[in-house]
């Protein structure tokens, strides 16, 4: 017979139990939501699939579209289940990122293809600068 004990390895003890507390949909910590979202992921990105053509020969290359994928899907894309009803058959879509409260809207692809991001050349040297004083 084999026995699964589960553990906290991340957080406390206290913070798990207030978020099953808060949860709607599960009284125990599961891996479902994990194993959804890297079923998501792997749909989406098709150098995840085995026996396919589209491996990843280069790791940043790969990393890259991981990145890609992950991000613009909690951004862009509404999710279902996701949505709130706001009256009798109408509901306001959410993407993940709205869920959380990172957005307020659902992002358009060119909006977050656009979207000024964080500067390394500005962060390398800054860093320079703080070494050199």
């Amino acid at each position: 017979m084999v026995k699964v004990e589960a553990r906290v390895v991340y957080g406390s003890v206290a913070a798990v139990q207030a978020a099953l507390d808060n949860s709607s949909v599960s009284a125990s910590v599961n891996t479902v939501y994990v194993e959804r979202h890297n079923g998501t992921d792997r749909n989406r990105n098709a150098r995840k699939v085995r026996k396919t053509y589209c491996f990843s020969k280069d790791w940043e290359v790969h990393e890259a579209l991981t990145y890609f994928t992950r991000y613009s899907y909690n951004f862009c894309w509404p999710v279902r289940t996701l949505r709130q009803k706001i009256e009798r058959r109408r509901y306001r879509q959410r993407t993940p990122a709205m869920a959380a409260g990172l957005a307020d809207h659902v992002w358009s692809l060119r909006e977050w293809l656009t979207y000024p991001g964080f500067d390394r050349c500005r962060r390398a040297n800054n860093s320079a600068d703080r070494r050199q004083d």
